[in-house]
């Protein structure tokens, strides 16, 4: 007979959407509905003498990412900015992601730049949301 204390799986209570909080020019995001951020560095086999790799060479990092917020929320960076200004104007800005659940907790910071912002709506939408490419300058410090 199982006890309230036997896990379902070695896990227990894994992180979701509610686990995470995002930081960026100096708030917390609430009007926020999607993040992605990865990193790579290109690497590829060094070939010698027979039919397996002798070694392997790096080369070029590269980091990406992308941000969905809601219209409200690309309003008011809107209105922090002078008019006729884009959000691709804006300095480079520290993004701070944490993760907290179960007692597990894990930052995530990267420096970003919003590379643009549009509109995208149609016929039925309750809600208004625009997903813009974040251009991420040095690397991803994960768990920091």
């Amino acid at each position: 007979m199982a006890t309230a204390s036997t896990l379902i799986n070695k896990f227990g209570k894994m992180a979701g959407w509610n686990s995470i909080t995002v930081n960026m020019l100096a708030r917390d995001i609430e009007g926020i509905t999607e993040l992605e951020y990865d990193d790579n560095m290109d690497m590829e086999v060094a070939r010698g003498q027979g039919a397996y790799p002798v070694g392997y060479g790096e080369g070029n990092y590269e980091a990406k990412g992308a941000i969905t917020l809601y219209l409200e929320e690309w309003n008011g960076l809107q209105k922090s900015l002078p008019p006729g200004y884009g959000m691709h104007q804006i300095a480079p800005f520290p993004i701070v992601v944490e993760y907290e659940y179960e007692g597990f907790k894990m930052r995530d910071t990267f420096v970003a730049k919003i590379k643009g912002r549009g509109v995208a709506v149609k016929q039925g939408d309750k809600t208004i949301a625009y997903k813009a490419d974040l251009m991420i300058l040095g690397k991803i410090l994960w768990n920091v």
